[in-house]
């Protein structure tokens, strides 16, 4: 038996609001559960902040598409803006490009097209080229597969490409061949079927009871081939259900203004992000947003808090940021609505995250799902246990 295995699962979007009335969820595998606070952003800026253990100000991987005309890789993509947009609107003709540009990009992180569009698309840049489940993956410094990597430990990473059973299977055969000591999981399936169904539905009942089994199994096979099994499952933030529906860009329509010209906005599902080329568009787009009773803009300081703000304005000089619970639709990313959705305030009621353990001394001030990382890294630095006679003899013989 090999000395030791350290397991960490992230199951997106698995939030506090969403586990409490669950108390049986991992009670025997994972007893030990903490409410943490996440990161504003979305999937884009958790996942690199749980990996990295830095913040968004520091590893820089925040929102996706950020206006940037003279570094756009889409240029190329103007003669999509002749098809037509009953064409071009469907999910799953933009899914099918998306896969064709993504290639021709050679972009190696998640990468969708989502509702940009065609005819403005010229105008942006995207962000994540490289997979922060990678080494060197982040926009800014390392994470912790760059410390896998530098100290020489043998681990899985789930690879995106391939379905959850698939990933699940491939971690328990390498469990089984003994060929890591440091796996991390990352199931996205509850945060789909979330956004499908809402944060009510019973059918999460029934996810989380195929998650645990999975767990239970990678556990049982951990268990046989290593001495000693550590168990951390996670998430990055929780759901809520949207309610009500914002059509902002219609309000900012009526302004008259010009994109690309006067300014140039990001429409996501829970704010909007601007850049502005002159005083008077700014003052314009100022005044129409604080007439918009279901959000806010987001002062400054309160960036800084959340280590949201950058300087350069690289991710918007306005962020205008919806009450939990209203969704911005039509939006750049989907022309109609979707039950659930998160990226709110993190101090939502549904924007916790969670940690489950197999251990009991978690330090108290593991708070913030950047925290993670700790865990991450001080697994790394425990000793392994010593080999017992038996498995001195066995290695003899």
């Amino acid at each position: 038996m090999k000395p030791r295995l350290d397991l960490f699962i992230m199951i997106d979007a698995c939030g506090w609001e969403i586990i409490q009335s669950r108390p049986q969820f991992l009670s025997t595998l994972a007893p030990h559960r903490r409410k943490l606070e996440s990161v504003f952003g979305y999937s884009s800026t958790c996942v690199p902040s749980i990996l990295s253990g830095r913040w968004p100000d520091e590893h820089h991987n925040w929102c996706y598409f950020i206006h940037d005309p003279e570094n756009s890789p889409f240029r190329s993509l103007s003669w999509l803006r002749f098809l037509p947009k009953a064409l071009t609107c469907r999910r799953i003709v933009r899914r099918y490009l998306t896969k064709i540009v993504k290639s021709a990009l050679g972009f190696k992180g998640y990468f969708d097209l989502y509702n940009i569009p065609f005819h403005l698309i010229h105008l942006f840049d995207f962000t994540e080229k490289k997979s922060p489940l990678q080494p060197r993956g982040m926009n800014r410094g390392p994470n912790i597969f760059d410390l896998l990597v530098e100290k020489g430990v043998p681990y899985f990473v789930t690879d995106p490409n391939l379905s959850e059973p698939v990933n699940r299977d491939r971690l328990i055969t390498d469990i089984e061949d003994e060929r890591i000591q440091f796996a991390f999981q990352y199931w996205a399936g509850l945060d789909g079927l979330l956004h499908r169904v809402g944060n009510q539905s019973p059918e999460i009942d029934t996810k989380l009871a195929e998650y645990e089994a999975w767990i239970t199994q990678t556990m049982a096979s951990a268990k046989k081939h290593y001495r000693e099994v550590n168990l951390h499952v996670f998430s990055d933030h929780g759901m809520a259900n949207c309610d009500r529906h914002l059509d902002l860009r219609s309000k900012i329509d009526t302004l008259g203004l010009r994109i690309g010209k006067d300014y140039n906005v990001v429409y996501d599902s829970t704010m909007a992000r601007f850049w502005f080329f002159n005083e008077a568009a700014r003052q314009k787009v100022t005044a129409v947003l604080q007439t918009v009773p279901e959000g806010r803009i987001m002062p400054e300081d309160e960036l800084h808090h959340f280590r949201a703000h950058f300087k350069d304005g690289r991710y918007g000089q306005l962020i205008f940021l919806v009450q939990e619970g209203v969704l911005i639709v039509p939006s750049h990313m989907g022309e109609r609505p979707i039950r659930a959705m998160h990226g709110y305030h993190p101090h939502d009621p549904q924007s916790y995250a969670t940690l489950f353990s197999s251990r009991s001394d978690i330090p108290s001030d593991l708070t913030h799902i950047p925290h993670i990382h700790r865990l991450m890294e001080s697994s790394l630095a425990r000793p392994s246990l010593k080999p017992t006679t038996s498995s001195l003899h066995a290695l003899a013989a």
